[in-house]
């Protein structure tokens, strides 16, 4: 009952909410539950997507190769989501890789499942796009930032991303995804040195507390003038 698609938090927050009883059925039908743990590549950029995945538990950071070798996370995917789904319905090859931040279970939709329901459900076609569309905007809100802010206002919005996103742990305050110092490094678009700098400053400026991975905002408020400040 708890893998139909009729009563998955992923048709709350994506196209498949449009779907009617039949589409469900067939999706139900042809879609394969996926388990990937910790660290494991769910695909790689220029790989060919055979299907969709759409995130049941767990997170994963899809993030881009620069030219100069870096890696650029451009977001962190969290439960709800549908991964792949640009590439699968342009029929291209992904720019993006996947790898997952935690345990994580998906199910695995096929490339043919999607496309007979975009060719029989106008109503699917758009809300596929319009979420292509929302997408385009992160990215050129990313682009903004990277260009624009500095790398201790991107820290500062990193940080609140997360406590938003992912929210906090309830007995310790601290924030409920734990990234590694060359993630969030790679989220705000420096070198890791530079990040664990700037979580230095942060913590001696009392903005932020650690213990070990673990981070705690201890000043909202100001996080927030600082992520913002033009």
């Amino acid at each position: 009952m708890g893998n139909k698609c009729e009563n998955c938090i992923v048709r709350q927050f994506s196209a498949f909410k449009v779907l009617n009883t039949a589409d469900l059925s067939e999706i139900n039908r042809t879609k394969e539950v996926v388990k990937v743990a910790k660290g494991d590549v769910i695909f790689k950029e220029g790989q060919r997507l055979t299907g969709i995945y759409c995130v049941r538990k767990g997170s994963s950071k899809l993030s881009k190769i620069t030219n100069s070798g870096r890696d650029q996370i451009v977001k962190i995917s969290s439960i709800g989501e549908v991964l792949g789904q640009r590439s699968v319905i342009c029929d291209e090859s992904t720019n993006l890789s996947a790898v997952a931040l935690d345990d994580m279970e998906m199910c695995f939709v096929p490339k043919s499942t999607i496309t007979n329901r975009m060719m029989n459900n106008p109503d699917f076609v758009k809300k596929l796009l319009l979420n292509m569309a929302h997408e385009l905007r992160i990215a050129d809100d990313l682009i903004i930032d990277l260009s624009q802010k500095t790398v201790k206002q991107r820290l500062a919005q990193a940080l609140l991303y997360l406590r938003e996103q992912f929210g906090e742990n309830e007995e310790t305050g601290e924030l409920s995804l734990i990234l590694s110092r060359e993630d969030l490094a790679a989220v705000i678009g420096t070198a890791t040195e530079s990040c664990i700098r700037l979580l230095s400053d942060f913590k001696k400026q009392g903005l932020i507390s650690t213990n070990g991975k673990n981070i705690k905002l201890e000043k909202l408020k100001e996080l927030e003038s600082l992520a913002s400040a033009v």
